[in-house]
């Protein structure tokens, strides 16, 4: 006998509010991040695995502002929120015996978490480095993405068969938006590493940013996010041309309405110098844009019990 198998057989609704709970665990250490980032916290713990040299925790120091202390260890707390979550899905759906596959995605969580441990590490050790600091909220959209498919196939039958949805060519464009939104992310973090938010302020210890126009950078990403759009919105046309499930339209009607409304926080913090607010607002935005995308390609291929996968594809095949 394993030991997961002492545990308690967990229903398809405790697997599935656990994967919620994974899901909002990785997006929202991501805005925390943007929030120690914002107020110039990166460095209040100036060490890591330790907060100090020979402490775990804030101690009284008087180059480091217990604020600083504060929100920056309060975002390393996050990370034990974030590991106990990726934990307990791994145990739901190992108790449950669930399909290789679910298995597979559920140990990516720890699995990830303990990468971004490892980047975060990395990033304070280096002073804050500005590409460091991109390739840590990069890797939390991909922990974003992940947790997200990991959701949709919690939600599947072990014993069923995968039917496709929508034709191949509009699965490829789906894709193709999602290659979109990737270069969005990465040029928001160039506009970032050159920007006024380094995460620490300090005269002694300068961090070190992206030596570039931020203007032109600026530009791209807002190229970007309107091919991003651009490419959703075809989307949207072919989907409703073929016929589209009621699953496949609410999350695309969803995911164009949290894109414009990304742009429109985009746009209001160009003209407004970049408040801090609007940076952390700005941060929770593309984690939503990310799952939203990841929840609609989800969508696009399902696995059903074999007679509702027949009536369901002649249902497709009728529209």
């Amino acid at each position: 006998m394993r030991l997961v198998d002492l545990l308690p057989l967990p229903s398809l609704r405790v697997q599935r509010i656990i994967a919620v709970a994974v899901i909002l665990s990785q997006a929202g250490i991501s805005v925390t991040g943007a929030v120690v980032r914002v107020t110039a916290s990166g460095l209040g713990c100036p060490t890591w695995p330790q907060c100090f040299p020979g402490s775990f925790t804030p101690v009284a120091h008087a180059e480091v502002p217990v604020l600083h202390q504060v929100v920056e260890f309060s975002n390393r707390l996050l990370t034990f929120a974030v590991t106990l979550c990726a934990a307990l899905v791994v145990l739901a759906v190992l108790r449950a015996r669930r399909r290789r596959e679910v298995v597979i995605y559920a140990w990516l969580m720890p699995g990830g978490t303990v990468v971004q441990a490892v980047i975060g590490g990395i990033t304070v050790r280096t002073g804050l480095l500005w590409w460091t600091v991109a390739v840590h909220l990069l890797a939390s959209m991909v922990m974003v993405w992940l947790a997200v498919q990991l959701f949709a196939k919690i939600g599947e039958p072990d014993d069923g068969v995968e039917v496709t949805q929508v034709p191949a060519p509009l699965r490829w464009l789906t894709v193709v938006s999602a290659i979109a939104l990737s270069g969005t992310l990465i040029a928001g973090t160039l506009v970032t590493g050159a920007g006024p938010h380094a995460g620490d302020k300090s005269i002694e210890r300068q961090v070190t940013r992206l030596e570039a126009e931020i203007v032109p950078l600026v530009h791209l990403h807002a190229d970007m996010l309107i091919a991003y759009l651009a490419l959703l919105v075809g989307l949207a046309f072919g989907l409703a041309a073929v016929g589209m499930t009621r699953a496949i339209r609410i999350r695309l009607v969803v995911l164009i309405a949290l894109v414009c409304a990304q742009g429109t926080v985009g746009v209001v913090q160009y003209f407004t110098d970049v408040p801090a607010a609007l940076v952390a607002i700005h941060v929770g935005g593309a984690a939503a844009c990310t799952a939203a995308t990841a929840a609609l390609w989800a969508s696009m291929r399902s696995r059903e019990q074999v007679g509702a996968a027949a009536r369901s594809s002649v249902a497709h095949a009728s529209s």
